[in-house]
This record gives C-alpha cells, sequence and structure tokens, in this order.
C-alpha cells in the first residue's frame, strides 16, 4: 500500500490536487482509491492534465471540494457528469449554487446562472459535515473550517492510517483548530499566496489588497511560515508552497520562508505551478 499526492495546478487561475492510496496496476486483486480536490480547469484541461500524471478520469473515485470560488470548483460540474463522479461539499458551498445571480462581478465565483445549474444537475452530490472525517475507498479524509470569504469554507488533512497529507489554501488567518489539524503530517501544501510588500505596493485597486491581504483572503509567505514553525515537523517527509500569485509572489520569496521555518535547505522545498502543479510525491 502506498499513498501519493501530486497537482494539476495551483494559482488563481484554477486548482486541482490529487491523492492517491492502493496499488497501481492493472493485475487482478489491485486497486487504488484516487481522488481529486476541487477542480478549476475546463473539462479537456483537465483530462490533458490528469494523463500527465498517468491518470484517467474513469480512474477517480471522486472528487472533494473546498469552496465555491470558480478557481477551484468551476471545472468540477462537468467533469463530475460527464465520468458520473460523486462529489462531497458542505452544506453552505451546495447551497451558495442556489444564489448566484446572472452578470454577477464578483472575483473568482460563478458568473452565470448555467454553472450553477450544470453543478446541481451532477447525479451524485454528499455533503459533508465540515467536522466530521469521512471515507472514500481506502483514504480518510478530515475536513476543517478555515477563515475564508465564501459560504462554508473547508480544508483536508488524508489518510490512509498511517500517513498524513495536510492540505491548507484559501484561508486569510490560522486558528488553533488549523495548526492542530496540521500538526505531525506526513506532507505539507501551504499556501504562500502574496508577499506583503509586494501585494501593498503593486497597482491592486486598494479594495482588492485589503480583500487578499485581509483576515477572510489568503495567506502570505510569512504568515504560512509562522504556521509551519509552531507544527510538529518530525515528521514532515514533504513541503510544498501552493496558490502563489502571479503578480504579488515569487517561487524565490515563498521558498525562503518555508525553508527557514523548517529549517531546511531550500532546494528541499516544493512550489506548485499554475502550469504543472507539480509531479508525483510519495509517502513513506
Amino acid at each position: 500500500m502506498s499513498m501519493r499526492f501530486s497537482s494539476l495546478g495551483s494559482g488563481s487561475e484554477g486548482n486541482a490536487l490529487l491523492v492517491a492510496v492502493g496499488t497501481k496496476g492493472s493485475c487482478p486483486g489491485t486497486r487504488q482509491t484516487l481522488v481529486l480536490m476541487d477542480c478549476g480547469f475546463g473539462l479537456q484541461d483537465t483530462v490533458s492534465r490528469l494523463a500527465r500524471l498517468g491518470v484517467s478520469p474513469e480512474q477517480l473515485s471522486g472528487i472533494v471540494v473546498t469552496h465555491e470560488h470558480g478557481d477551484h470548483i468551476s471545472g468540477v460540474a462537468r467533469l463530475a457528469r460527464k465520468y458520473n463522479l460523486p462529489v462531497w461539499l458542505t452544506h453552505g458551498t451546495l447551497r451558495s449554487m442556489e444564489n448566484i445571480c446572472p452578470g454577477t462581478r464578483r472575483t473568482n465565483v460563478f458568473r452565470s446562472t448555467r454553472q450553477a445549474k450544470d453543478f446541481a444537475g451532477i447525479a451524485n452530490i454528499r455533503e459533508i459535515d465540515p467536522q466530521l472525517a469521512f471515507v472514500i475507498g481506502d483514504i480518510e479524509i478530515i475536513p476543517y473550517p478555515v477563515p475564508h470569504d465564501a459560504a462554508e469554507p473547508v480544508q483536508f488533512v488524508f489518510s490512509d492510517g498511517a500517513r498524513r497529507l495536510g492540505v491548507l489554501t484559501d484561508t486569510g488567518c490560522s486558528t488553533a483548530h488549523i495548526e492542530q489539524m496540521l500538526n505531525g503530517c506526513h506532507a505539507l501544501v501551504l499556501e504562500c499566496n502574496h508577499d506583503i510588500e509586494m501585494l501593498m505596493n503593486g497597482d491592486y485597486p486598494y479594495s482588492l489588497k485589503q480583500r487578499v491581504g485581509g483576515r477572510f483572503g489568503h495567506l502570505n509567505n510569512q504568515e504560512s511560515a509562522g504556521i509551519l514553525a509552531r507544527l510538529d515537523v518530525s515528521r514532515l517527509q514533504h513541503l510544498i508552497a501552493a496558490h502563489l500569485s502571479r503578480r504579488n509572489n515569487t517561487p524565490e520569496l515563498a521558498v525562503r520562508a518555508l525553508s527557514a521555518a523548517a529549517m531546511c535547505e531550500e532546494s528541499w522545498v516544493g512550489v506548485a505551478t499554475q502550469e504543472e502543479g507539480f509531479a508525483w510525491r510519495e509517502i513513506t
């Protein structure tokens, strides 16, 4: 039995993370649970990105959704409907689909009722409690609430019973519960959305700067480093900086902040890119 994870892409233009537990292969008796966390890419783009990782959509066990912003959910409906995939999400995220008005201008949410109707047409939608673990195949998935400007946003810890992958993006600040959930993980994917000086000195409108840098926005490099410094990282095998802003951050700044907090070489810290995500990482 093995546990692996990879990314199809990470950033404001689309996000998707893939978690696999089981034995890869076509021999009788082999099985593998493959769970996709979010999907903010178009259908053909998603299929192409999955193929790059050696996965076909038919192999997916289902999709878990963190929140309703378009860079995380815009591709979920078509993928789920075409390949008959179950989707797990919170009650608030599901209900937010019913409150979308045509022509809304808000950034990173659905911009048409068509997308909302597509989502409502998924055959197998399963609501989750943001405080209760659930199981998909061989993967236990533990959701936890985060402060973000969405209806009922969560992030997830994935486990095969022996190893734990913690994911934290799309949160404006940390909480004691967040850090409790991420403590002692074997792998971490942490948001490093922006460098605070680049954000404040950049050309975003003031209101957008306030949203991104606020308590319900996104984590900056130093905030993520602060979280990491407070965690037990004695079991940590993989550390990935994710959800980097193209305009308000650089991979070098994110890696420098996380490596200093983890007291490791900068070369040990990975970066999830918008174009490529990152290749498979195995947790031993």
